[in-house]
């Protein structure tokens, strides 16, 4: 069922998690049979019906067996792994003496929405992307790089961590994890199939059975089977990231402006994000859960992420945005031309205004210079008819400033 709303969307998320994981041990499953259909095909010459057969009750017996394997895969990823991610990336947690910035403005998004403050980590790479891992309140985390950290200001940092947080406010960080954890599984065992085929882990010698209906000629039949549904395992553990909605990212952008109440900011993070994003070393499953995915793929059926640009239109269309187009960021060495810097302005933004030279004091009533009027001066007196704070003449009585006089 199709997710049209913000609580829509979360509850598909769990469901679709669930389904993930049953949908693991359908494949986990799937794998075990083709290989014992290859097994039995490289024993003994026999037909396909026959090699089929003693497949299905080898899977049959081997079924606890990969239960509890399939088992204690899912247990050991769920458990470790934010420790496997931060081997792969160098993520470490800073608190907020390490990070008072990130830190400060982390706790105050979630303080705002009355969430749980993920753990924050840093990861030292100059591209610029953030991801956030996590199965539960206390697994959740969210990673950002040196090169981000430095290349944004604060409300585009900012909107960036409330993106990150909105993925895990819906439940996306949870099925992302889910996602990871049965391609792994998924590439294990068949690596593990492959490995046995070409090593001659299948071949095994067997004395005759007795069975007068094994037939012969399915041998090679058998073998092209259990290739095609090791294939078939792993296109389907590659299409099960078509079930992470790309909707996802559009939701998770217009979270952080809902969080933020600055469109603008993340659409200048999104900016300036664009092709700079690609972390060395990081599997294409840590690049899923990042901000921007730059790797492209052969067809844009498998891609994760939305584009840059379609992400863009949408905050501008819907949230009300302003774009401000491609944007350059200057090298770590360079500096910035000279008619780039910016001058002293005046009060409006434009020139500055010029210094004002001293003059002789001014009679306003505030002390400063007061314009001449054109034309001929109306008649004034020479001075005040009292002068406040004077000392009185000739001995009289205190002025009016309630000094004593003199």
């Amino acid at each position: 069922m199709a997710a049209y709303g913000l609580y829509s969307h979360i509850e598909s998320n769990k469901r679709r998690s669930i389904a993930l994981l049953i949908g693991l041990f359908g494949l986990v499953y799937l794998l075990v049979y083709a290989g014992a259909l290859a097994g039995e095909a490289m024993s003994y010459n026999a037909s396909l019906q026959y090699l089929a057969r003693k497949a299905w009750q080898d899977l049959v017996a081997a079924a606890p067996l990969a239960t509890v394997g399939t088992v204690v895969w899912i247990v050991i990823a769920y458990y470790f792994h934010q420790t496997m991610i931060d081997l792969l990336t160098g993520g470490r947690e800073v608190s907020r003496t390490e990070e008072p910035r990130l830190y400060n403005l982390l706790e105050n998004l979630c303080i705002s929405r009355g969430i749980t403050t993920p753990k924050l980590k840093v990861m030292e790479s100059d591209a610029l992307n953030a991801f956030a891992t996590g199965m539960n309140e206390r697994q959740y985390a969210i990673t950002v790089t040196s090169g981000l950290k430095a290349a944004l200001d604060d409300a585009e940092l900012e909107a960036v961590l409330g993106h990150e947080l909105t993925h895990i406010r819906n439940g996306d960080v949870r099925m992302l994890v889910v996602a990871v954890i049965i391609a792994g599984a998924i590439a294990f065992f068949a690596e593990m199939f492959f490995r046995l085929w070409f090593y001659g882990g299948f071949r095994r010698r067997r004395s005759s059975d007795g069975d007068s209906d094994r037939g012969r000629g399915g041998n090679f039949i058998a073998i092209v089977i259990a290739i095609v549904l090791v294939a078939i395992a792993w296109l389907l553990s590659s299409v099960i990231r078509l079930a992470l909605s790309r909707t996802r990212e559009f939701l998770a952008d217009a979270g952080s402006v809902e969080l933020t109440k600055n469109p603008d900011a993340m659409i200048a993070a999104l900016r300036k994000i664009e092709g700079r994003g690609e972390l060395a070393g990081a599997t294409s499953a840590v690049m899923e859960m990042c901000v921007d995915n730059p790797r492209e793929e052969f067809t844009d059926l498998f891609s994760t992420h939305p584009s840059i640009e379609a992400r863009i239109k949408a905050l501008v269309d819907v949230m009300g945005g302003h774009d401000p187009g491609p944007l350059a960021l200057p090298g770590p060495d360079e500096e910035a031309p000279a008619d780039a810097l910016p001058g002293p302005s005046g009060r409006w933004g434009g020139a500055a205004e010029p210094a004002q030279q001293p003059g002789p004091p001014s009679g306003g009533p505030w002390g400063q210079a007061t314009a001449e009027p054109a034309g001929p001066r109306p008649f004034l007196p020479d001075r005040p008819p009292i002068d406040l704070g004077a000392p009185p003449r000739d001995g009289g009585p205190a002025a009016p400033s309630g000094k004593p006089g003199r």
